[in-house]
Formats: C-alpha cells, structure tokens, sequence
C-alpha cells in the first residue's frame, strides 16, 4: 500500500500525470470506493487490499475525469482488459494513461503503454472460474424454452436502474438507445417485454466486447447475474471467431467487421 501511495506522490510532484484514480476506504469497513486523488498530500488515502476488486477503467470515459487531464489509474486485471478493449474501439490513444497494475500479494507494475499491457497480460490468458463454467453448462443443458424462461424470468425483476450500464466500462456512449425518444426503441416503463428487450439488446452490444469483470451483476440491486449472458456470448464468439476480449489493443471485434467471404452458416 505504501509503495502504491509513493509512486502516485512522485507521479503528482513530477506532472507526470494529472490525477490518480485508485481506491479508497468505503462507507462500510468492508468497502473500499473510487477515488480522484489530485494533489500529493490526497495520496495518503489510497489502499490496496482484498476490498479493492472493481474495475476502475469505468471512469476513464466518463468527460468528467477525462477533464481532469492525463490519468494514471490503479487497474487490475479486467480494467487492464478494459483498456485494450477501448483501445482496440479507438477509445483511447496511446500513452494517454499510466496504468499501475498490481497482482493478488499487492506487487505493483507501472503499465504506461498498450504494449506493456498487452505483455503483461500474455501470461495471464482470459479464463472462466469453475464456478463460471459450471453455472453455464447448466444453463447449457436446458432447452431452447427452458432457457428463454429462465432469462424472461430474471429479467422480470429489473428496475430498470441501469446500474449496470453505469458500472461497464464499456458503456461509453453519450447517449444511450434507451434514452432516445425519437423514436423511442424501448419503453422507459419498467416491465416484462421491454425489460427482455434491454436486456438482450445490451447483450448484443457487448457480445465479443465483454472483458468479464463482472461489475454489472455485482451492480444489479436484484441480484440478476449478467455477466452470465454475456459470458456465454464470449465463449460463442471465442469458439467461432478465435477472439477474445481485452487481449490486444488493434485486434478488431466481431461486431466492427465485415468480409464478404463470410459464409454465414449461422443463418442455414
């Protein structure tokens, strides 16, 4: 932790950067929360432990910190992910921030290039838990109707909070289909129908994109898993395109691509 709070002094002092984004203590003592740190003296109230697990790459997009000028961000594994992925959306140049990523016993490396990032997460490949595979092939086993209920059924709890749009990083638009009202795609009322339709469009948009940090589920007030639909969609996209999310910062999606060699067997 120490070390952590000096390298964002010294990063301050020099102008190498504008602020730090990294965690600090939460409303609760087993909480920890984001923070900006500006000044050197503010360093002070970084920590680094087992309650620092969210993915803080979420705020670089927001214009508000963007603002604030050249970042450098405490980032584990799913924000360095994130920000390959936002790279590889044109989202982010080059050496615009200073990534300090750390491992499980609090060891930091400063990351301040796509390529550094990408080297670094070489050794550490995109994986699902046991727990993840398991909570899919059960899913998996069910029927075509069995399958569409179980997702109706989830989906019926939504408040229609967007609480996961907030927590992806990468939900970036400045406007969201939801909020457009000419012509309004989906109804601002929260029940059965348009909730499936949020829900499944959401999907879409981060199908081959969703580094699987998990923050929308960990977001939901209901309790609704959604980083389980979208890792079943990555794991589709893995096992028909070879990609994978987070993985390079040129390495183009499924969704931004077009070949006219495609042979499209999925509509036969």
């Amino acid at each position: 932790m120490e070390a952590l709070r000096k390298r964002a002094r010294e990063l301050l002092e020099t102008g190498a950067v504008d602020v730090v984004i990294g965690y600090g203590a939460g409303s609760a003592p087993d909480r920890a929360r984001a923070i900006f740190v500006r000044t050197p003296k503010q360093a002070d109230e970084l920590i680094l432990d087992d309650r620092c697990s969210r993915n803080l790459a979420v705020y670089l997009m927001k214009p508000e910190v963007q603002a604030l000028g050249r970042p450098a961000i405490v980032a584990n594994v799913p924000a360095l992910r994130s920000i390959l992925q936002l790279a590889a959306e044109s989202q982010m140049a080059d050496g615009r921030v200073v990534a300090i990523g750390f491992n499980g016993n609090g060891t930091l490396t400063e990351l301040p290039t796509f390529k550094a990032i990408e080297e670094y997460l070489a050794a550490i490949p995109p994986a699902l838990t046991p727990e993840e595979l398991a909570r899919i092939a059960t899913i998996e086993k069910m029927s075509m109707a069995e399958r569409f209920a179980f997702w109706r059924s989830l989906f019926a709890r939504c408040l229609r909070c967007y609480a996961c749009r907030a927590a992806c990083p990468l939900c970036y638009c400045g406007k969201c289909f939801v909020e457009c009202n000419q012509p309004q795609w989906i109804p601002a009322i929260p029940h059965e129908e348009s909730n499936l339709e949020w829900h499944l469009t959401r999907a879409m948009h981060l199908a081959g994109r969703c580094i699987n940090c998990g923050d929308c589920a960990a977001a939901c007030p209901v309790g609704i898993p959604l980083n389980v639909l979208t890792q079943m969609l990555a794991r589709e996209v893995a096992g028909q395109f070879g990609l994978h999310a987070g993985t390079s910062s040129k390495k183009e999606y499924v969704l931004s691509t077009f070949k006219t060699d495609d042979k499209e067997t999925f509509i036969r």
